[in-house]
């Protein structure tokens, strides 16, 4: 059976029980990332890509505050098992509502994680925002436009996405606000696939304080209290 492509983050406030977790996927041979709790669970996947999250139910019952919302965040953003530790074994617990989950570790891990198509933790909110954009790629100037926008980034609507390439170094220039701000390419979405319009996502790379009023006057919002996270 297929085994995870990236790691699974291990979350548990008891090192005991978060030891038991990691080492009974080592077993399986599948990679883990042990985890305190919720917040530092979130810190790695906006750095990088895992498979899911196996979490120690008491913790999630515990969680209170920011540690709620975060826990709430990440187990709707990826396959997550809930489980109890009795001794060695792992024992899946039944959620009620829509909180719906696999019923062994085995089918968790080659079934629905292996599956799963990993991709990092967003780490601000996006508005839906249309702006005209001129980008400046590899000498010659394209005009689009923004389907949102967030702190990090955004998404231009192009007609031949296919022109760019993941890495690629751009500039965008905001007419409406005479800004510059340099990005990146970090996804394509080729014309006429998955009911999606085309076009080109991008990251930012070292906003200036300009760049930054100027965000912050489109989405009305503050960069450290504009985190994309769900509310429970």
């Amino acid at each position: 059976m297929p085994l995870p492509p990236y790691p699974i983050l291990v979350v548990s406030y008891v090192d005991k029980t978060r030891a038991a977790l990691s080492a009974v996927l080592s077993k399986t041979g599948a990679a883990s990332v042990s985890c305190a709790n919720f917040c530092e669970a979130e810190n790695l996947a906006l750095k990088g890509c895992y498979s899911g999250i196996l979490v120690d139910l008491p913790s999630i019952i515990k969680s209170k505050g920011e540690e709620k919302i975060v826990a709430y965040t990440l187990t709707n953003f990826f396959p997550t098992l809930r489980v109890r530790t009795i001794g060695d074994v792992l024992v899946p617990m039944e959620m009620p509502g829509s909180a719906k989950q696999d019923k062994s570790l085995d089918d968790f891990l080659n079934i629905t994680c292996a599956a799963y198509t990993p991709n990092r933790l967003r780490e601000f909110k996006r508005h839906r925002v249309c702006l005209s954009t001129i980008i400046t790629h590899k000498g010659h100037e394209l005009r689009g436009f923004t389907l949102d926008i967030s702190w990090g980034g955004m998404f231009i609507v192009d007609l031949q996405a296919e022109r760019f390439s993941v890495g690629d170094s751009i500039s965008v220039l905001i007419p409406e606000f005479g800004c510059h701000i340099p990005a990146e390419v970090r996804r394509i979405k080729p014309w006429g696939i998955l009911r999606h319009p085309p076009g080109i996502g991008l990251c930012f790379n070292n906003l200036d304080e300009h760049a930054e009023t100027i965000i912050a006057s489109i989405t009305r919002t503050r960069k450290e209290s504009d985190r994309d996270r769900l509310s429970p």
